[in-house]
């Protein structure tokens, strides 16, 4: 939410994708969020700018092995920073700006298959809970954007909103956001 509202073309783009397909103010079914491309590119990005936990669990490492140059010994622990993947330059143009688009051609997806994008991990020890958190955040975020009209309160409204995050097992904002929301 904090960036749609830092954000409002990307605002104004999905809450129209929202309305031209849900209805505006109606609620969102389970079904219908294949059918929303562009709040399906939002949470894409958002996950890739601010992942649920900065560093995936610990591995060990079964056999000596390199990795870019890099010698890992056998049984090192392996912690694999998500949160500096989604601001590689390497993996991502202008990493540091939220831009949807970038994820509206491509087909990659929170399962692990692509690299670059693994906010619930990868492998046999990719989240449990990832297709529950999936799909809850489509519906919740859906919902709040399609029955509600969003702005930032008039103190903030010409500054920006502190984006500053506090890190620890999992990630959040440090300034908690303040928003207005007005029923549609």
């Amino acid at each position: 939410m904090t960036e749609l509202l830092q954000n409002p073309v990307s605002m104004s783009k999905v809450c129209n994708e929202l309305a031209g397909i849900i209805g505006s103010g109606r609620n969102i079914e389970e079904s219908q969020i294949g059918q929303l491309p562009y709040l399906q590119a939002v949470i894409k990005e958002t996950f890739r700018l601010h992942p649920p936990a900065p560093l995936l669990l610990p591995r060990q490492a079964e056999t000596a092995t390199k990795v870019i140059g890099y010698t890992i010994p056998k049984d090192a622990c392996v912690l694999i920073n998500i949160w500096g993947m989604g601001r590689d330059a390497n993996i991502w143009s202008e990493p540091e700006k939220f831009m949807p688009e970038r994820f509206l051609a491509k087909t990659v997806d929170f399962k692990g298959g692509d690299f670059g994008l693994i906010p619930f991990g990868a492998g046999r020890r990719i989240c449990p809970g990832m297709p529950l958190a999936i799909r809850m955040v489509h519906l919740v975020l859906g919902s709040l954007l399609n029955q509600f009209k969003w702005k930032l309160p008039a103190d903030v409204e010409g500054n920006r909103v502190d984006m500053a995050e506090k890190f620890g097992v999992t990630l959040i904002k440090a300034v908690p956001l303040c928003a207005i929301a007005t029923p549609i």
